[in-house]
């Protein structure tokens, strides 16, 4: 297994979708998609498989895969090269970075899919919700921008609605459980390896989408870090 990482973190050095680390990224991406189309990230996207299901569905759109995982990543980046996906990229590098490689708002959306759920208390500030990540992404993201959460952890699910109704954020949509809807739009039903894997055996899947309208007060994340306390204690 190790020497299978290592072939693929050598082999993504030269995929040309795929970017590690890389200085003076910022107004690159249009050079490299060869377009204007809106961006879309999907963070700790793992082996890419929202990322690629996206950019399938969505042809007029540039969707980058962030990980910081390449043996992860070169699986997606590979699925695109060759199926010619050409609004695809993937950026190896920590989230806490990514304000470093995009224009100050001028991402569309951000997707959160299956992201460890971080279940320990004082794992919380890890959580992709956490509102010390939030206020990284405000700076990506467009006015009014979109954050979309897909997972089967419940934990994370209640967590990230404690965090929209602490900062008053305006949520869009809510699935306690995602598949019993009716009628879902085509994004809603792409399947990672992690959702297959169904690590946390909660036989339902949970969505929220919610817009990152308001600045989040600082102050509020002790107000959180309370309210989570007490959850545990509960």
């Amino acid at each position: 297994m190790a020497h299978k990482k290592l072939i693929r973190f050598e082999a993504i050095k030269s995929f040309p979708n795929v970017f590690e680390l890389p200085q003076n990224m910022e107004e690159q991406w249009t050079v490299f998609f060869k377009n204007q189309h809106p961006l879309v990230l999907e963070l700790a996207c793992g082996k890419g498989e929202y990322t690629i299901g996206l950019a399938r569905l969505y042809p007029q759109k540039n969707y980058i895969g962030v990980d910081i995982k390449g043996n992860r990543i070169w699986r997606g980046a590979l699925t695109a090269i060759e199926e010619n996906l050409p609004n695809v990229a993937f950026l190896r590098t920590p989230i806490e970075g990514i304000h470093q490689y995009f224009t100050p708002h001028t991402v569309e959306a951000i997707w959160i899919t299956f992201p460890d759920p971080q279940l320990r208390l004082s794992k919380a500030k890890k959580r992709l919700t956490h509102p010390r990540f939030l206020r990284l992404y405000q700076q990506v993201l467009q006015p009014n921008g979109i954050v979309h959460l897909k997972t089967d952890s419940p934990d994370l699910y209640y967590f990230t609605k404690a965090v929209i109704n602490l900062f008053d954020l305006e949520l869009l949509q809510d699935y306690d459980n995602l598949y019993a809807e009716q009628q879902l739009l085509p994004e809603h039903t792409i399947q990672t390896h992690y959702e297959l894997l169904d690590i946390a055996k909660s036989n339902r899947i949970h969505y929220l989408a919610f817009r990152l309208n308001k600045p989040l007060d600082v102050e509020k994340d002790a107000v959180l870090k309370k309210l989570i306390f007490e959850h545990v204690a509960n």
